[in-house]
């Protein structure tokens, strides 16, 4: 029953912004926009954060008059900056973080903008890898590990900034925002005049075309060691999406599971993830 509401309320707000396209074609860009980029969940409360968040020392950063929530885990002078995808939260780290606490490291985490304890409603690649950014002058880490848009935002990050980073894990990560965009577009039943309105958003206000924002094309640019771990039967990021990228990434260890889903949450991964990172097996 749920499903079946939830499914009736995307098309009432697909059938309204279409009407609107027709009408008010401004007001049905912002609108449009709103619900592409806006999370619905992933926030949470500081008087209920999970254990885990409550063991780490909490920091903010402020960025471009927001405020960015971090936790740390401190450890020795290596550090590992953990990013996080779509409407989640630092906390979704919680069955990796025994694995890197276990090499002695200092982990930092951020909660994206919209996310988490941090500040905002909108969230957008290129403002999430500004945050990153943000942190890592602060930091200067040496890993850094991000999940799903979170994977995809390390990957922009890292083909766009100056950076310490020695090597990155990307987990479930989406490569072109042009798939992301028709997905969304399909879930809602909207029109072509909306995907033209929403082409446009994007080339006013970020300057570039949605099909020339993909991150194999940026994944090409990383000259860094990259490990790249997808499972076969996602049903959130389609696998083809990891095979772009890993065909793009010179050098890049291309891990493929199965049974996974888009979590990745494993034993053996996350093994892996350590070996791969500190050259020497988890014990």
């Amino acid at each position: 029953m749920q499903k079946f509401i939830s499914f009736i309320i995307k098309k009432i707000i697909g059938f309204y912004i279409n009407l609107l396209s027709y009408i008010y074609p401004v007001k049905a860009t912002k609108l449009a926009y709103k619900f592409f980029s806006e999370p619905r969940v992933g926030r949470l409360f500081k008087d209920k954060l999970p254990t885990i968040l409550k063991e780490a020392e909490a920091g903010i950063i402020t960025h471009k008059n927001a405020i960015y929530q971090t936790y740390t885990w401190p450890g020795n002078d290596k550090k590992v900056l953990l990013v996080h995808g779509w409407e989640s939260n630092t906390a979704r780290w919680e069955l990796l973080l025994p694995y890197l606490r276990k090499s002695g490291s200092t982990v930092i985490a951020i909660d994206a903008p919209a996310h988490g304890l941090s500040s905002g409603n909108e969230f957008n690649i290129p403002k999430y890898a500004e945050v990153i950014n943000a942190v890592a002058q602060q930091v200067k880490p040496n890993y850094l590990i991000g999940h799903s848009l979170g994977g995809a935002t390390a990957i922009y990050y890292q083909s766009h900034y100056q950076t310490s980073i020695e090597k990155i894990v990307i987990l479930g990560a989406p490569s072109d925002l042009k798939v992301i965009v028709t997905n969304y577009l399909a879930m809602l039943s909207l029109n072509s005049r909306v995907s033209a309105l929403m082409d446009n958003h994007f080339i006013k206000n970020f300057k570039f075309k949605t099909e020339e924002f993909a991150g194999s094309l940026f994944a090409s640019k990383i000259k860094i060691k990259g490990l790249l771990a997808h499972d076969k039967e996602d049903t959130i990021v389609s696998f083809k999406e990891a095979k772009k990228i890993a065909d793009a990434w010179p050098g890049v260890e291309f891990v493929q599971t199965k049974g996974l889903g888009h979590s990745l949450h494993d034993d053996a991964l996350y093994r892996k993830i350590y070996s791969f990172l500190f050259n020497e097996k988890f014990a």
